[in-house]
C-alpha cells in the first residue's frame, strides 16, 4: 500500500516539473491523442498477459509463492505505468491538448488533477487485471470493486498537501493583492508557505483523511469499552474511534493518525475486531499509543521539513552538476531531445531521484526504527507481549504472506516477533533501542543542520561562484562540440571565461585558438594583447607579442580601448613617443570613461619625462 503511495507523488512529481511545449503542431495534437489510446490498449494487454503467466503457474508449479509473485508483478507493472505517463507528458505532448482553456490559465492545480488521473487510470488497469488472481490471498471475501477503490484512497492523502498547497497558490496568484504575489515569489516566502501548509495539513488533514477512506464511528460495544478504557489509563486523547474498511475491512490493522487530540482519530479494520481476543486487540492498540507517545508523529513532519531543507539546499547545484556533466551531454545529444524537453526530463529524473532515495532509506529507516519502538511499548502499558506475538502470527496466517516477507516501512513480522521475544528475557533491550533511536535523531538533527549551512553557502554564498563557474565553463565546451562552425565565437566567450577567473593559461589558449580560425577577430586580440602586458603571472607576460597582436587590431579598427592597450604595449615597450600619441587619440576619441583614459595618458607624459 505505501509503495502506491510513492508511486503517486512520483507521478506527481513528473507533472509539475513538465512544461508544455513551447510551440506545438497542432495538427499532431489528434495524432498524440491517438496515440495514447493505443498505448492504453498495450499496456492493458500487458497487464492481461502478465497475470494469466501467474494464474497459469499456480496450476503448474506447486507450493508457489504467489504473494511474492504478485506483489513483484503489480510492482513492475505500476512502474511501468510511471514510464508510459511520462511519455505521455513528455513524447506525446498531451498536455498540449489542454493549452489556451481559460481555466486552467487560471486554475493549474485542476488541470494538473485531470493529468494525474491518467495515471490513476492506468493503475486501475493494473488491479482490475490483477484481481482475478489477487482475490486468492484474500482470506475472507472482497469484490473487485472495493479492491479498486481501497487502493486509491488509501494513496490519495499523498495528493492532499500539494492540491490544498497549489489550489491555495492559484487564488492568491489571481486576486489583486500584489504582496503576498511578491513574498511567494522569494525562496524564504517559498520555504515559509510551505511549512505553514504542511504543519496545517499535519494537523488538520486527518479530519479529510477519515472523510476520505469512508471511515465510521465505531458502534458502542465491548470492542471500543476496551479501546476507550486503555486510551483513558495510557492518557491519551482523540477525537474518535473509527472504523477503516480498508480492502473492505478484511485486513487485520489499526492506525493511528493527527498530532492534537481534537483532530486524532483511532482506526481501527472490522477483521481486526471480529478476529483478535480482546488482549490482542489491547496489543495493537498499545502499539498505536506508542506512536503517539513516543512523538513519532512530530518526527515525521520533522523529516519532511527535512526533506524540503534538502531540496532547496541541494537541488539547483546538484541539478546543474549533473545537466552539465559529460556523461549526460553526450545521452541528451544521442536521444535528439529538444533542449526544453531535455532540460525538463533531466529536473524531473533528478527530483525524483532524490525524493526515492530520501523516503526509501532515510524516512524508511526511521520508520522501521519507530514500528520497533512502537512495539516494545506495549511492555510499558500491558507489562508483556505475548498478545502482540500471537497478533503478529494471526496477521502472517490471514494474509496468507510469509512472516519473512521484506518490507521497506516495516521490518518483517519474524524479525518484529524475534526482537520481542528477545526484549521477554532481556529488558534493557528497549531501553538500549531507544537510546539508539535518540541518537539516530540527534544525527540527523546535525545532518540537517549541516545541510541548511550548506545550502546558504551554494546558494548565496562563495559556493554559488564556484557553482556558477562550473556551469559556464562546461556550458561553453558543450556548445563548441554542438556548433563548430561558430567555434571562434564560442572560444572567445570561453577566452572571457577564463580570463575572469585567472586561469590566465586558459585563457591565453583560447584567445589563440580563436585567432587561428579567425586572424582578425578583434575582441581575441585586444584581449589577448592586454593579458600580455597587465597578467598578474608575470610568466605570461610578453611585451613584444602584445604590441604586434595590438597593432593587427588598430589596423583593423582604431577604437578607444584598443588604442589604450596599444599605447600600454608601447610603453612597455620603451616606445614613450607612441604610447603618448596612442593615448592622446583615445581621449580625444572616447565617449565615456574619459578620467581613466586621461589617467593613462598622464602616466605615459610622467614617465616620458623622466627617461633620459
Amino acid at each position: 500500500m505505501f509503495s502506491n503511495f510513492i508511486y503517486f507523488l512520483v507521478a506527481l512529481i513528473l507533472y509539475t516539473t513538465c512544461e508544455s511545449s513551447a510551440a506545438s503542431d497542432k495538427l499532431f495534437l489528434p495524432g498524440s491523442a491517438l496515440m495514447f489510446f493505443l498505448v492504453c490498449m498495450v499496456f492493458t494487454g500487458l497487464c492481461i498477459l502478465t497475470f494469466k503467466r501467474i494464474e497459469k503457474k499456480i496450476s503448474t508449479v506447486p507450493g508457489m509463492d504467489l504473494d511474492f509473485h504478485m506483489d513483484r508483478a503489480i510492482s513492475r507493472l505500476s512502474i511501468s505505468a510511471l514510464f508510459v505517463f511520462a511519455a505521455d507528458l513528455y513524447i506525446l505532448n498531451l498536455r498540449d491538448l489542454f493549452s489556451g482553456i481559460k481555466f486552467f490559465q487560471l486554475f493549474p492545480t485542476f488541470e494538473a488533477v485531470l493529468f494525474l488521473s491518467i495515471f490513476i487510470f492506468y493503475l486501475v488497469i493494473i488491479w482490475v487485471c490483477a484481481w482475478n488472481v489477487q482475490k486468492k490471498l484474500f482470506s475472507v471475501s472482497v469484490t473487485k470493486k472495493s479492491f479498486v477503490l481501497s487502493n486509491i484512497s488509501f494513496s490519495l492523502p499523498a495528493f492532499l498537501p500539494w492540491f490544498l498547497l497549489s489550489l491555495v497558490a492559484d487564488i492568491i496568484q489571481i486576486l489583486p493583492f500584489e504582496q503576498p504575489k511578491k513574498f511567494l515569489s522569494t525562496p524564504g516566502g517559498e520555504i515559509f508557505y510551505v511549512l505553514l501548509f504542511l504543519f496545517a495539513v499535519a494537523v488538520f488533514g486527518p479530519v479529510l483523511i477519515q472523510k476520505m477512506w469512508g471511515c465510521t464511528p465505531l458502534e458502542k460495544g465491548i470492542p471500543r469499552q476496551n479501546i476507550e478504557r486503555l486510551c483513558r489509563g495510557a492518557g491519551l486523547g482523540y477525537s474518535d474511534i473509527l472504523v477503516w474498511n480498508l480492502f473492505g475491512g478484511t485486513m487485520i490493522t489499526a492506525a493511528v493518525m493527527g498530532l492534537v487530540p481534537k483532530f486524532r482519530y483511532i482506526l481501527v479494520t472490522p477483521a481486526l475486531i471480529n478476529n483478535l481476543m480482546p488482549e490482542e486487540i489491547d496489543a495493537v492498540i498499545s502499539h498505536e499509543i506508542g506512536h503517539v507517545q513516543k512523538g513519532h508523529m512530530y518526527f515525521y513532519l520533522f523529516f519532511f521539513a527535512g526533506y524540503i531543507a534538502c531540496i532547496y539546499s541541494f537541488f539547483d547545484p546538484l541539478l546543474i552538476l549533473i545537466y552539465y556533466s559529460d556523461i549526460v551531454f553526450k545521452l541528451v545529444s544521442f536521444s535528439g531531445l529538444s533542449p526544453d524537453t531535455a532540460d525538463s526530463l533531466i529536473f524531473s529524473l533528478t527530483l525524483i531521484v532524490l525524493f526515492l532515495v530520501y523516503f526509501r532509506y532515510v524516512f524508511g529507516f526511521f520508520m522501521r526504527n519507530f514500528e520497533r519502538q512502537a512495539d516494545t511499548h506495549v511492555y510499558s502499558i500491558m507489562g508483556d507481549a505475548y498478545y502482540l506475538i500471537t497478533t503478529f502470527l494471526k496477521i502472517a496466517g490471514f494474509s496468507r504472506q510469509s512472516p519473512e516477507k521484506p518490507n521497506w516501512h516495516h521490518f518483517s513480522i519474524g524479525e518484529r516477533i524475534d526482537f520481542l521475544n528477545k526484549c521477554q528475557h532481556d529488558r534493557s533491550l528497549i531501553k538500549k533501542h531507544d537510546k539508539k533511536i535518540k541518537i539516530m535523531l540527534l544525527t540527523y538533527a546535525v545532518l540537517i543542520a549541516v545541510v541548511c549551512y550548506s545550502g546558504y553557502y551554494f546558494n548565496f554564498g562563495s559556493g554559488k561562484s564556484m557553482i556558477n563557474s562550473f556551469a559556464v565553463e562546461k556550458s561553453l565546451k558543450h556548445k563548441l562540440k554542438l556548433d563548430p562552425v561558430h567555434s571562434s565565437e564560442i572560444y572567445t566567450l570561453i577566452g572571457d571565461h577564463y580570463y575572469d577567473l585567472e586561469k590566465f593559461e586558459q585563457a591565453v589558449d583560447a584567445y589563440e585558438n580563436v585567432l587561428k580560425i579567425d586572424p582578425e577577430n578583434i575582441h581575441a586580440l585586444n584581449n589577448l594583447a592586454w593579458l600580455f602586458v597587465t597578467c598578474k603571472d608575470k610568466s605570461i607576460r610578453n611585451y613584444k607579442k602584445a604590441m604586434e597582436l595590438a597593432k593587427r587590431a588598430l589596423n583593423i579598427k582604431r577604437a578607444p580601448y584598443i588604442l589604450d592597450t596599444y599605447a600600454e604595449a608601447c610603453f612597455l615597450n620603451h616606445f614613450y613617443e607612441k604610447a603618448v600619441k596612442a593615448s592622446k587619440e583615445a581621449l580625444v576619441k572616447a565617449v565615456k570613461r574619459h578620467d581613466y583614459y586621461l589617467k593613462q595618458l598622464e602616466k605615459f607624459e610622467k614617465n616620458k619625462k623622466v627617461v633620459p
